[in-house]
């Protein structure tokens, strides 16, 4: 195919897909059934990962809930039997041990099957600045938000491959697009997140598997405790997210296959602005949506050395 050809090819398709994506703004997408699916949820114990597995209770699903604390998860399995959910698998998992993550997924594989939708959710967040963070929760932080990720793609996707059928969805954050003062290491393993998970889903479009879907969320702080203390100067525009709102958010991309959630919507706009304003003018705005001081008088679950 010659350059002219090709070229009037890709503004044809732009202009199509730029067609449906307007139309999807006003008519929803179909949600696809997930009955039937096996579902597993890292860090299930609490937060965001527990009110997801409640969602998915009633949906006919097998869930496989890991967390590192037993206590947390058996919780969540109480929740999520009341709710309706039959099948339910529960396991105590370090994600940020890679050896315990390809041994806990080969258990799994055993005693439940495959995996067809993962959900990466285990994260955690120190909340110090860079210099006043000491290395071992630097190191921890890029373990279970980044490195584990890496690990439980090696042990479930393979199976996807396969099968061409699946779903990945790494819960990601908003500090994942663009640097926040006070989370330079939290922002550091975040971003690797996105760009891992960005980096898979065009491996696998590259290789023909479109049967496995990805999604990637990125939302501002969420009320779950994690970001206790963390503040937003303005609340109409960036709100602090509450935690049942952003896991139906989650559950709705996934049934329509949506490969970017940002959340709130202002998101949208804010980087497509960082991305073709002058710096100085990205500082500007920066300051004036408080991005800043987000972070001032964090207290998160308890700072730790």
């Amino acid at each position: 195919m010659n350059f002219a050809l090709e070229t009037l090819q890709v503004l044809a398709m732009s202009i199509y897909y730029n067609l449906e994506a307007l139309v999807k703004l006003f008519i929803p997408s179909r949600k696809k059934s997930v009955a039937g699916e096996t579902i597993l949820i890292t860090g299930a114990g609490s937060g965001i990962g527990r009110l997801i597995a409640l969602e998915f209770a009633s949906m006919g699903v097998t869930l496989v809930l890991w967390d590192i604390s037993q206590d947390g998860n058996k919780e969540t399995v109480r929740l999520v039997k009341e709710k309706g959910a039959a099948r339910v698998h529960s396991y105590i998992c370090d994600c940020s041990n890679k050896a315990e993550v390809y041994s806990v997924a080969d258990q799994v594989k055993r005693e439940v099957g495959d995996v067809t939708i993962l959900i990466n959710n285990a994260g955690i967040v120190t909340g110090r600045k860079f210099m006043d963070a000491p290395d071992s929760l630097i190191e921890k932080s890029m373990e279970v938000n980044s490195n584990a990720h890496f690990w439980t793609y090696k042990a479930f996707l393979p199976a996807m491959v396969a099968s061409n059928h699946g779903h990945l969805v790494s819960i990601a954050s908003s500090a994942g697009l663009m640097g926040v003062n006070g989370l330079a290491d939290y922002c550091a393993s975040k971003f690797a997140a996105v760009g891992f998970a960005e980096s898979v889903a065009l491996e696998l479009l590259a290789t023909k598997k479109n049967g496995v879907k990805t999604t990637i969320v990125c939302p501002f702080f969420i009320n779950t405790g994690m970001f206790d203390g963390a503040i937003t100067k303005w609340p109409i525009i960036m709100p602090i997210l509450e935690p049942d709102y952003v896991a139906k958010k989650i559950i709705r991309a996934i049934q329509t296959d949506q490969v970017y959630l940002y959340m709130p919507r202002i998101l949208y706009l804010v980087l497509a602005l960082k991305n073709i304003l002058p710096t100085k003018i990205g500082l500007l705005l920066g300051d004036y949506l408080g991005a800043f001081n987000f972070m001032d008088a964090f207290k998160g679950h308890g700072k730790k050395d």
